[in-house]
């Protein structure tokens, strides 16, 4: 007996109206569809989240935060914003400012007091890199914070250059083709962090922060360490967006292109396996035969640069500083 087929009834998601506590120019709008495309791509928010807005007073984490909120009015999910603070009690810390600043913005907020400035300055030695040890203590933290809240996500600030700086540092110090994922798992896999200014540039929040006017703190607990490595990085990349136009875009394409038939990680392809063939290359081959030709395609972009580079080379001390 043939049964007609029962339609599964789609449920409808009545999404709450909201309204924004300040006036979203045309730069914020196109910066809050960037940070969509980003959610989207990367499936970020879901129906129902709770997320804590990590703010620590940078311009970054300011930005996110208005971008999520914008976000809330237009997305077709509902879901939570709650803002969070560390104060890590670093000297002439501006208490009074976030607090101010998030009564008005028309999200819920938490201050959360640890004084981890002072376990830093005792456990390192003088002139030693505050930012991995300040950095595990604040995450721990923050996850506790995001479980006693009862929040589905944590919002982190990074942004487009954040990204790439970190695929250098890993690359020229770890010996690994890594970066900062968009979203990720925490380690004991209880929380999901992700990073909504995954696609937005650094140039464009400082032109958006100077537009909205935010009360910056600046972050004195590194201010003594200038030559950190990520600073050079970072001057790179800016160096490298200034003299040559469009490469940090092409740069950051190229982490999601990935060919690891062309890479030389025998984990990720079967090098031991591979021999010759009649026919056609597998699909595997996605850069297809490139053993003694550059592709063509880079051919004419290598060339301009090459050029640029004789007539400017400047921009490469970055680069011999690292």
């Amino acid at each position: 007996m043939n049964h007609a087929a029962t339609a599964t009834p789609e449920i409808e998601i009545s999404r709450k109206p909201r309204t924004l506590p300040f006036s979203l120019s045309r730069e914020g709008k196109r910066l809050r569809n960037i940070v969509g495309a980003a959610v989207t791509d990367f499936g970020m928010i879901s129906e129902g989240d709770r997320i804590m807005v990590c703010l620590s007073g940078g311009k970054d984490s300011y930005t996110m935060l208005d971008l999520l909120q914008a976000l809330q009015v237009v997305a077709p999910v509902n879901f939570e914003l709650i803002a969070v603070n560390l104060d890590q009690k670093q000297p002439d810390f501006p208490e009074h400012i976030l607090p101010e600043y998030l009564a008005k913005s028309g999200v819920d907020f938490k201050i959360v007091e640890s004084d981890t400035y002072s376990i830093v300055k005792r456990v390192l030695e003088e002139g030693k890199t505050m930012c991995s040890l300040c950095s595990r203590l604040r995450r721990g933290i923050l996850y506790r914070t995001a479980k006693e809240l009862g929040c589905t996500k944590i919002a982190l600030g990074h942004h487009r250059e954040d990204i790439l700086g970190t695929f250098f540092l890993n690359m020229f110090y770890g010996g690994k083709l890594k970066a900062m994922p968009p979203k990720l798992v925490s380690d004991n896999g209880e929380h999901v962090v992700i990073r909504p200014l995954a696609y937005v540039r650094e140039k464009d929040i400082v032109k958006y922060a100077k537009e909205r006017e935010f009360p910056i703190i600046p972050c004195n607990l590194c201010g003594s360490q200038p030559n950190l490595q990520r600073a050079v990085v970072g001057r790179m990349l800016q160096d490298w967006d200034k003299k040559f136009p469009g490469r940090i875009e092409t740069m950051f394409r190229s982490l999601q292109n990935i060919v690891p038939s062309h890479l030389a990680d025998s984990k990720l392809f079967d090098f031991q396996g591979l021999a010759a063939h009649e026919g056609a290359l597998p699909a595997s081959f996605d850069g297809g035969d490139t053993a003694f030709d550059v592709d063509p395609e880079i051919e004419g972009l290598m060339q301009k640069d090459a050029v640029q580079a004789q007539s400017d080379k400047p921009v490469f001390a970055a680069v011999s500083a690292i």
